[in-house]
């Protein structure tokens, strides 16, 4: 996989990822401008379920400074371009209580297009975090002993 163009770094501590899909985007020739500029961010992103299509919301894409005046409006919904079958399993995981779809990452792939890697997520409570947060702790201090061991 390629760089990312724009990442959601809060998503593996907020979520339990349990399963993900790459997924093409239809976008706007000034949104993929802009994005290639590093101009989006997916923190209060999240994916849509609607009549059998998914779709991308929340999701900011900066104007692109160069762009005439037909430029694009940075928060509207996008469309996500995904085989139906897919959708329809997407959709039935949706359903049960509990779980959403979230965007992890908007990147070119390897033939130059521009995908989304989405993931069906449940939310973390409290503790799970602070969980998360003691493991980190920890990994860290193990790996500044270890580095000292070695010098």
């Amino acid at each position: 996989m390629a760089d990312d163009l724009v990442s959601n770094r809060k998503a593996k501590f907020q979520y339990h990822l349990l399963e993900s899909w790459e997924a093409g985007v239809a976008l706007l020739g000034s949104e993929v401008k802009s994005l290639r500029d590093g101009q989006g961010q997916l923190q209060d992103a999240y994916v849509d379920h609607v009549r059998g299509e998914l779709w991308l919301r929340q999701c900011h894409i900066a104007p692109w400074t160069s762009a005439s005046w037909t430029n694009h409006d940075p928060l509207r919904d996008r469309k996500l371009l995904l085989k139906k079958s897919e959708i329809l399993k997407i959709a039935k995981y949706v359903e049960r209580k509990g779980l959403t779809l979230i965007p992890l990452s908007i990147y070119v792939n390897e033939r130059g297009k521009i995908k989304i890697r989405i993931a069906l997520a449940e939310g973390k409570q409290a503790p799970d975090k602070k969980a998360a947060l003691k493991a980190r702790q920890a990994k860290r201090e193990m790996d500044r002993i270890r580095k000292g061991d070695r010098d």
